[in-house]
Order: structure tokens, then C-alpha cells, then sequence
């Protein structure tokens, strides 16, 4: 069994990394002016910056990595391919995106239907984005 392919870890993470950017910004589109009304009634706004557009190409190239990652890490246990790169892209939707969306609903800031629409957007985002990482990636 040999180690993990950095070269193609940082691949197949960037690859992951893009797509989640792009499907994000896409996938957006279907929810902003309700997410907009809410921050509006809340008294906040959400200006996109060059420093915020910076900051989600950021944290969306960080999820891509951690997702070819643990793909990467998964593998010896659970075989190559999309299978284990959609439990993976589950695990991390769980673990992340779930527990953030009841965090917000437990806060009363949004209304169901967005966190709703969030969480069927991120599920989407991380499986896609996981499937192609994966697809990149190979071990050393």
C-alpha cells in the first residue's frame, strides 16, 4: 500500500475546490433574494466584497482539498472510486454543512425552506466535487 500522492492530492483538490466554487455561485441563485429579505429584516446586509469573493474561492478550494483528502485516506479501506468518494462527501456534508444548518435554525436566523434549500445545495456541490477530485486523484 503506498502513501498519498500530494501532486495529485493538490489535483484533484483544486479540480474539487473549482467545482464547488462554481456550483455554489450557480446553485445560489435559486435561494439569494430570499437569503437577502431575511439578512434585510435581520438589519444585515451581505456585501460581496473583492475580499469576500476572495475569502468563498478560499474556503471553497480548502473543501475540495479536505474532500480529496479524506478520499485519499478512505481509499485503502473502502476501495477507489465514486462510491467511497460519495461516503466521504457525505461524512463531510454531516459534519459540516448539517450541523451549521441546525446551528441557524436552532438561532431562528433563517427560515426552514433556506436551510432546506442549503442543505440539498451542499449535498449536491460536495458529491459532484467529490466524484471528480476522486477521479483525479491517484495514489503515488
Amino acid at each position: 500500500m503506498g502513501g498519498v500522492n500530494g501532486g495529485r492530492l493538490m489535483a484533484g483538490g483544486l479540480a474539487a475546490g473549482v467545482l464547488i466554487w462554481l456550483m455554489e455561485g450557480g446553485l445560489s441563485l435559486l435561494y439569494v433574494e430570499d437569503m437577502l429579505t431575511v439578512l434585510t429584516s435581520h438589519g444585515l446586509s451581505m456585501e460581496m466584497s473583492p475580499t469576500m469573493i476572495g475569502l468563498t474561492v478560499v474556503v471553497s478550494l480548502l473543501t475540495g482539498l479536505a474532500l480529496v483528502f479524506f478520499y485519499a485516506l478512505a481509499r485503502p479501506r473502502l476501495g477507489p472510486g465514486p462510491r467511497t468518494a460519495v461516503i466521504v462527501a457525505i461524512g463531510l456534508w454531516t459534519s459540516g454543512w448539517l450541523v451549521a444548518l441546525i446551528g441557524y435554525h436552532m438561532i431562528g436566523l433563517y427560515p426552514v425552506r433556506i436551510l432546506v434549500a442549503w442543505g440539498l445545495a451542499g449535498i449536491v456541490e460536495l458529491t459532484v466535487a467529490s466524484v471528480l477530485g476522486a477521479w483525479v486523484y491517484r495514489e503515488a
